[in-house]
């Protein structure tokens, strides 16, 4: 059985929910965990984690990396929200946790940016041969019925944005959208063919 696993999707596909709901689920079995998150994402509070699908939330340990962070000794899973937000070498500190005690590591977050980049970290987790769990969610343009597949996001005054800093928290100035809709609106293209 893999023991390094990542549950990724675009942002609304639950992502946090899922991990609320198998926090819950492990507690109520009496399996020991521990649930981590970035403490770079601070929305909700710097120790809490917060679905946007219901009003679901727990504490967290928000940690600035993986580096200096130390695995209980009773601990048999760890659940890790918004995992784009830790560094390549968190990923190696996770692999070496994963190998040298009997633990399930389970990693959230998004794949790729919002100029359809992959994030490093979401790399190196496939590098280092985690098993890769995609959360679907639909495209939020009104209308579409296709999966959505990446992010845009816009400025103040509805445009897209195409470059910059990718590490930007919050849902409010992005939509998840299907590939036709991205090629569409990132690269100014005419109507899309549904």
């Amino acid at each position: 059985m893999a023991k390094l696993h990542f549950k990724y999707g675009v942002m609304g596909s639950a992502k946090s929910a899922d991990l609320i709901i198998s926090a819950h689920n492990f507690r109520q079995n009496g399996t020991p965990i521990e649930v981590l998150k970035p403490a770079f994402d601070n929305r909700f509070g710097t120790g809490v984690i917060k679905s946007r699908a219901g009003d679901l939330s727990m504490e967290a340990t928000a940690l600035p990396n993986l580096q200096n962070y130390n695995i209980k000794d009773d601990t048999k899973v760890i659940l890790i929200d918004e995992i784009q937000f830790f560094s390549p070498a968190d990923i190696d500190k996770l692999f070496e946790i994963v190998h040298t005690h009997d633990v399930l590591v389970i990693c959230y977050g998004l794949m790729i940016d919002s100029n359809g980049h992959m994030f490093p970290t979401s790399r190196h987790l496939q590098e280092v041969g985690a098993r890769l769990t995609l959360m679907e969610s639909m495209c939020q343009m009104p209308g579409c019925m296709h999966r959505a597949t990446n992010h845009l996001r816009f400025d103040a005054d509805g445009k897209v944005i195409r470059e910059g800093e990718q590490f930007a928290l919050g849902s409010e100035n992005y939509k998840s959208v299907c590939m036709d809709h991205f090629y569409q609106m990132y690269h100014n293209r005419g109507a899309s063919s549904h």
